[in-house]
């Protein structure tokens, strides 16, 4: 059986906007972990505050998760449409 040939892959144009905006996501999601890493090493006790019946840590915790699934999102579709655009 088998699988064919090996897809030729030419030049991606898009591969510096698609550079520039993972590098730029990596820093927004990068503040948003120093944020949770900073409340832990300057008010660690803001961590047990309760909302909803679960803590800042978990909330924040489960808030890094769904926002890292976001951006990862956003890249995905932000390159597609670039890819489309320049590699024509």
């Amino acid at each position: 059986m088998g699988h064919g040939p090996a897809v030729k892959l030419g030049k991606d144009n898009a591969s510096a906007y698609k550079t520039r905006i993972g590098i730029s996501m990596f820093f927004v999601y990068t503040l948003a972990y120093i944020g949770y890493v900073g409340i832990n090493a300057v008010k660690p006790t803001w961590m047990g505050v309760t909302f909803g019946g679960l803590n800042v840590a978990t909330l924040y915790g489960i808030g890094l998760i769904v926002f890292a699934f976001v951006l990862a999102l956003v890249y995905n579709h932000f390159c597609t449409a670039a890819e489309k655009r320049l590699n024509k």
